[in-house]
């Protein structure tokens, strides 16, 4: 009998093994690019003959001794949806393959945001986006630090529609419905992109071998003991800390109860920070309370609660039932509350917060508030709060999967065979750090790309970094002017196109919301230097600077139509300095399509600087189509 089992399992694996299997990217619903030579690849037994027939031609081939096999269909022309049939020991059938243009989407969590995040922002936009030619595929996000991958654990096509579109990557799906709308042909967008990731994680080892010290960093975590002692010691420090704290905080059993005694809880205002009361600067818990009287005609109905964003996590309730959950800072808080949870009379909302380092509390300039179908009742302003725990600071895990090469070789190899139209990448956040090395680490990435896909200069599309962080008073140093500096730098590489987002950036998230402009003038990029049009794709680029007197007069490029000043008032953020490199706010104007600018203070200037700030709150010069100008500088000080 256990003879029988054994020939049974035997023949079982070796069907098995002889079965034709395809990557995950070649499924039913893909898109294949247009007028270009397409690959279809797979895996079989040894020397199987493999046979695919698609639009009405017939394909073979032999795999290999390693089971390894590919087919070159001839380029086509735009159009579907068809059938594929992969023949062999097996028969595989794909269904609704459309041929038109392919995007790889990549970079860091601006890219990877979904429409889902941004959906109250854009509700007409979901409802109107049923189109079976605009196609989602999200990459598994992964990593390997030991070879590159050559295919991908999961993800499968999806079209858009106001179910499926949910999880397409906002900036992705603004730009390809751009794209669709002006040619008229299916867009693919391959999504492969991972919050908070470095560009250096995206980066082929033959590439990181360039950059010595982030090589070296790559070959300690193929040790496997060295990644499970991490997330061992990580996950040991981090669960005996937030055990301490339930334990801890007095509150943890009853405070979120609607029946608690306020008497000995202090008031502060919301939004805000708890550092700035007398509890002062101290991590841990800490409780908030506010009580609200609904009239009759708002009981039992149900809600929206938005509390805008809280550092770092929250758990919240209504009533004394737990309504919603964030644990950490940055998603926005939107909470549904089911009918029922609301009564006519006073109503508790409690919030309990944990803070592991930093100012814990609300974020400013967000919005906190219920809503209901026609009503909107205002939360800011005094809230009971009180101290349930105090711990000491949290040091962060260790992000393993930002280490570099770990996300090419697990989230962009596994792409290479599969031909495209060109990349759009937003990312910089996490290099901002050392800003002068990201010319250097993107022209390698992009050239890295480019040799590893085969199909030559493809288009490389980017977002330049949006404005964010408190605004400063006065000029000064910036790590993120010289990382948008790097950026624009980069265009210096072939076929590369920059999207400026100064003008939608939100001081207070660096996640901001408007992701349909950032769509759009990506597509501009594309329209100029993918597909070829005479259009006016970036705003105002510096190129030259000329002195006069206490007068410095500053060229562009991209000027469109001309130079304009957006909204009312002079040019702002416009700052010169003399041979003391001490910068001062200076006067500009507009003249001939050239900016001059001059400063009472500076009676021999040598620099001009633009939106040179984290956050350059006001910078408002434009061409008359609309786009932005670069920041930059006129010195190398």
């Amino acid at each position: 009998m256990k003879k029988f089992v054994l020939v049974i399992f035997v023949l079982v694996s070796l069907v098995t093994i002889s079965q034709v299997k395809l990557p995950q990217l070649v499924s039913d619903g893909m898109v294949l690019q247009r007028d270009v030579e397409l690959k279809i690849w797979g895996w079989s037994s040894p020397s199987e003959n493999i046979s695919i027939q698609f639009l009405e031609t017939t394909y073979e081939t032999q795999a290999n001794e390693n089971g390894e096999w590919e087919v070159l269909i001839p380029k086509q022309k735009a159009g579907g949806p068809y059938e594929m049939i992969i023949s062999a020991s097996n028969t595989i059938i794909l269904n609704d393959i459309l041929i038109g243009d392919v995007w790889v989407c990549s970079g860091q969590s601006n890219m990877e945001l979904t429409m889902q995040r941004v959906s109250w922002v854009y509700p007409d936009e979901i409802a109107d986006s049923e189109n079976n030619y605009i196609r989602h595929f999200e990459v598994p996000d992964k990593y390997d630090f030991k070879e590159p991958q050559k295919d991908l654990t999961g993800g499968k096509w999806v079209k858009a529609n106001p179910q499926y579109v949910l999880d397409f990557s906002a900036v992705g799906y603004f730009f390809a419905k751009e794209l669709y709308d002006k040619y008229q042909v299916p867009i693919g967008l391959i999504n492969s992109s991972l919050g908070g990731s470095p560009a250096q994680a995206w980066l082929s080892e033959e590439s990181l071998k360039q950059l010595p010290g982030y090589y070296d960093e790559a070959k300690r975590f193929r040790d496997d003991s060295l990644i499970e002692e991490i997330e061992s010691s990580d996950q040991e420090r981090m669960n005996d800390w937030y055990s301490k704290l339930d334990k801890k905080d007095e509150g943890f059993k009853t405070w979120y109860k609607p029946d608690v005694d306020l008497s000995d809880w202090p008031r502060m205002n919301v939004p805000g920070h708890w550092s700035d009361t007398d509890l002062g600067d101290v991590n841990g818990v800490v409780w908030f309370r506010k009580d609200l009287e609904l009239p009759s005609s708002l009981a039992e109905k149900k809600a929206e609660l938005i509390l805008g964003a809280i550092v770092d996590a929250d758990s919240t309730f209504i009533n004394g039932i737990y309504v919603g959950n964030t644990t950490y800072r940055h998603p926005p808080r939107r909470y549904q509350v089911p009918q029922g949870i609301l009564k006519q009379g006073k109503n508790s909302i409690v919030i309990r917060v944990v803070n592991s380092s930093g100012k814990g509390g609300f974020i400013f300039d967000k919005d906190y508030e219920i809503q209901f179908d026609k009503d909107t009742i205002d939360l800011k302003g005094e809230w009971y709060y009180k101290l349930g725990a105090t711990m000491e600071p949290l040091a962060s895990q260790t992000f393993i999967r930002w280490k570099p090469l770990g996300l090419y070789n697990a989230m962009i190899n596994p792409l290479i065979n599969y031909k495209m139209k060109g990349v759009i990448w937003y990312q910089g956040e996490s290099n901002a750090s050392k800003p002068k090395e990201y010319t250097e680490l993107m022209t390698i990435l992009i050239n890295d790309w480019r040799n590893k896909w085969g199909q030559g200069d493809f288009p490389f599309l980017f977002v330049q970094l949006a404005s964010f962080m408190e605004s400063k008073d006065q000029p000064s140093e910036s790590n993120w002017a010289l990382l948008r500096e790097a950026q624009l730098n980069t265009l210096s590489v072939k076929n590369t196109g920059m999207a400026v987002t100064i003008d939608i950036g939100e001081w207070n998230d660096i996640h901001p919301l408007n992701k349909k402009d950032v769509g759009k003038r990506l597509a501009l990029a594309a329209q100029k230097i993918a597909y070829g049009e005479d259009v006016v794709y970036s705003g105002p680029i510096y190129s030259s600077m000329t002195i006069k007197g206490n007068k410095i007069i500053l060229s562009f490029d991209n000027i469109g139509s001309g130079l304009v000043t957006k909204g009312d008032g002079p040019l702002k953020q416009f700052a010169i300095a003399g041979a003391d490199k001490r910068f001062v706010w200076a006067n500009a104007e507009i003249l001939d399509n050239m900016v001059i600018v001059y400063s009472d203070e500076i009676e021999n200037p040598i620099s001009v600087r633009y939106a040179w700030a984290d956050n350059p709150e006001g910078a408002n010069l434009f061409n008359k189509e609309g786009l932005p100008a670069s920041p930059f500088r006129t010195d190398d000080f």
